[in-house]
């Protein structure tokens, strides 16, 4: 088994030597795993049960006060499913993957989605918020969900900010998988969805490659980061050339920061990122 794990593409951060720590143990978590699919859900739900990274507990919190979490999962066989806007899930990553084996849809979002995870067994209970994020929320000083729309936006475009993500990518030599998961970015509007669980965007599989994306939400949705990296893999692209250049193509179009991991059937993986800090675990 080959496993790659991203812990997001964003500022360096306070804790890097324990963040580094949290995504190798979430790594032999995934390497643990009967196979690619298995792979990236564990090791992405060891990292969104850490409150260092943004995805699950102490992930971003919108305008309203509230997490909610995104996450989007690939495999080469086209099974592909993504959940948004899920206030209390801490396990994105495991509704994502319900979504594409169990449904016939692709995406689920809000209220459904949440419902959609009860019946499938994943927990839509819990407390999302820390200590942390809650004081930095005060402190921010949001107008409040009565303070009036306009006044409400004045505020987000003034604070709205931050990237990360958690995301990883796995092969067995036969199959390949790829997911992806967020809390978001800080202080958007309530109900912003960022890239993660679009299709190509934050995450992308296909029977050559399958990548993950991180940082900028809005930029990397736009470009479709992800699937662009997979494509040039496609293409005969060796899977850190077709990250850095992609990379690059990201930079010059959109002035934004992001960060992306990729592996090939081969087992051969890439990174790239333009971000002050991108840590990753297995590369």
């Amino acid at each position: 088994m080959e496993l790659l794990v991203h812990g997001g593409a964003g500022r360096a951060p306070d804790e890097p030597e324990p963040r580094q720590a949290t995504l190798e143990a979430a790594r032999e978590a995934g390497l643990a795993a009967a196979d690619p699919t298995a792979a990236v859900r564990a090791a992405i739900g060891h990292l969104e049960a850490d409150p260092r990274f943004n995805a699950g507990v102490g992930g971003a919190v919108q305008d309203d006060g509230v997490v909610r979490t995104d996450a989007g999962f690939m495999t080469d066989a086209g099974d592909c499913g993504a959940a948004c806007g899920m206030p209390g899930v801490e396990h994105a990553v495991d509704v994502a993957h319900a979504v594409a084996m169990e449904t016939p849809h692709v995406l689920l979002a809000g209220d459904g989605a949440v419902e959609f995870a009860e019946g499938a067994g994943v927990a839509s209970d819990r407390d999302l918020t820390t200590e942390a994020t809650r004081a930095r929320y005060d402190e921010a000083e949001p107008p409040g969900v009565d303070a009036g729309f306009d006044r409400r936006l004045a505020w987000v475009r003034d604070n709205f900010g931050g990237t990360d993500t958690v995301g990883a990518v796995a092969t067995d030599g036969d199959r390949l998988c790829a997911a992806t998961s967020t809390a978001g970015r800080w202080f958007a509007l309530a109900g912003r969805v960022g890239d993660v669980p679009q299709v190509g965007a934050g995450f992308y599989a296909s029977e050559a490659a399958a990548a993950s994306a991180t940082g900028e939400g809005e930029a990397i949705a736009r470009f479709g980061l992800a699937r662009g990296v997979v494509e040039a893999v496609e293409a005969g692209a060796d899977p850190g050339d077709a990250a850095a250049d992609h990379l690059r193509q990201f930079e010059d179009r959109n002035g934004a920061s992001a960060g992306v991991i990729v592996v090939d059937g081969d087992g051969r993986g890439g990174r790239a990122s333009n971000a002050e800090r991108m840590q990753t675990a297995g590369i």
